[in-house]
Order: C-alpha cells, then sequence, then structure tokens
C-alpha cells in the first residue's frame, strides 16, 4: 500500500513538473514581451508575489554556519533561490547539478533547507559535506519561508534577476542545462 501511494506521488509529481514547464515557457515569453514594451522596468511598480514577473517576497533565515541572511541581501545579483531537503530523491539528484552550476556561472544561490522537516539540523552538515557544496545553504527551521513561497513539491527553484523580479518558477529537480538555460535569459 505504501508503494502505491509513493509511487502515486512521484507520478503526480512529475505530471505537475511537466506542466508547469510547459505553462512557464509561455509566462517567460509574456514577460519577456512586457519588459521590451517598457512596462516592468525598475522605475514601474511590480506588484510582490510568486509568480513569473513579481518581485519576490523578502525573508531572513539563518545559514548552516549560524550567521542572518536575507533575499534583500542580494539586490543587484541574478539569483537561484532553490528549496529543498536532505531525504527528497530528487533534491540529491539536482545539487551536483547545482553545484557545477555555482562554480561555471556568475550566478548566486540559495539553497533554502526545509529544516523543520529533517531528523536534525547536522543531517543538513552532513549531506553539504558529502555533496561537497560550496553555495550558501540557507536553514528553514520553522518551514516560515517555504509556507510564504508555497512550496510543493520540493525541490521548487526560482530564477530571481538583478532587480528582485521572478524570471522562471521550476517544480521539481532542474539539470545543469536548464540551469543555465533559465539563467541566460535572465537580465
Amino acid at each position: 500500500m505504501k508503494r502505491i501511494i509513493i509511487v502515486a506521488i512521484f507520478v503526480g509529481m512529475f505530471g505537475w513538473a511537466i506542466y508547469d514547464f510547459t505553462s512557464e515557457e509561455q509566462n517567460t515569453s509574456d514577460v519577456l514581451e512586457q519588459n521590451s514594451n517598457g512596462q516592468g522596468e525598475s522605475g514601474a511598480n511590480i506588484e510582490e508575489g510568486l509568480e513569473v514577473g513579481q518581485k519576490a517576497p523578502d525573508f531572513e533565515v539563518k545559514t548552516l554556519q549560524g550567521e542572518k541572511a536575507s533575499l534583500s541581501n542580494y539586490k543587484g545579483e541574478r539569483i537561484m533561490l532553490n528549496f529543498w531537503a536532505t531525504w527528497c530523491p530528487p533534491c540529491r539528484a539536482e545539487m551536483p547539478d547545482m553545484e557545477k552550476f555555482y562554480q561555471n556561472k556568475d550566478v548566486t544561490i540559495l539553497a533554502v533547507n526545509l529544516t523543520g522537516t529533517e531528523a536534525k539540523v547536522d543531517d543538513v552538515h552532513a549531506f553539504k559535506k558529502e555533496y561537497g557544496l560550496s553555495f550558501p545553504v540557507l536553514l528553514d527551521q520553522g518551514n516560515e519561508v517555504a509556507t510564504m513561497y508555497q512550496i510543493r513539491p520540493i525541490p521548487t527553484t526560482y530564477m530571481i534577476d538583478s532587480e528582485g523580479i521572478i524570471q522562471h518558477k521550476s517544480l521539481g529537480a532542474m539539470n545543469y542545462e536548464r540551469m543555465v538555460q533559465q539563467f541566460e535569459n535572465m537580465k
């Protein structure tokens, strides 16, 4: 019975990821068209939200090292905001590609761990060491940021441009080529 439920969940996540991928291509095109028409430039009021073309909501959490970090600390940088957990197989699958992406491109990766779902914080430390991750790992202790960003499923990734505007949203794991493609579409 448990296997059937797990298979159903993965099939549902895969189906949703395909739907999201096909619908996001249209949304990205719409945003690019609006920007070329002069709408959405830095002088315009852009609504805060979770969809492509909206300003990503700010948050503050602690890093794995115990330092405070917020999204607004990275204003002016192109950001890959990724929500993940150590127990999540698709999250584990995309981590080597994320590290490669971080090493090869001028991108800021903020990997928000859903720490409230972990058995213990030491698991996150061990995971970072095991995968050789050099980008910042942020700890969402009470899952407040995940709730704010309505994270379902994980991993979920937002590509945010240097003005803080969401340019791409991905539900499910991304591979290196897709990360690069979405990054190169941002300003």
